[in-house]
């Protein structure tokens, strides 16, 4: 049987970027979003947090309710409520309802399901 060790709680990973990295922003790197809570600079490690409530862009004009499985539209740079059949990457759930004007939605970072999971709405 194999083993590990325990290393920390998780709720940031290192990262070390090849160039500044600004409070605030959102990392993409393969299937793994996370965000800057401080500035990085060029070639320093730093850290992302990949856990917690942040407020995330999102486009007006579409409400979203409490609960609903939230997804990471790279192209667009915002939050929307469709995988677009795998093409956004997932983020987690709706952690406080938003109204369609609000240009931003809280989400709370969970992470993906397996592959076996079909969320509602997608």
């Amino acid at each position: 049987m194999g083993t590990a060790t325990y290393q920390h709680v998780g709720a940031e990973i290192d990262y070390t970027p090849t160039e500044a990295v600004a409070k605030g922003t959102i990392v993409v790197t393969n299937d793994l979003i996370g965000v800057a809570t401080r500035a990085i600079s060029a070639n320093t490690k730093g850290s992302l947090s990949v856990d917690g409530v942040f407020a995330f862009p999102k486009a007006a004009g579409s409400g979203i309710s409490l609960g609903t499985d939230l997804y990471w539209d790279v192209a667009a740079d915002a939050v929307n409520t469709s995988s677009e059949s795998g093409a956004n990457l997932y983020l987690g759930k709706c952690a406080k309802a938003a109204v369609s004007a609000d240009t931003t939605v809280w989400v709370k970072r969970v992470h993906a399901p397996d592959s076996s999971y079909t969320p509602s709405g997608s």
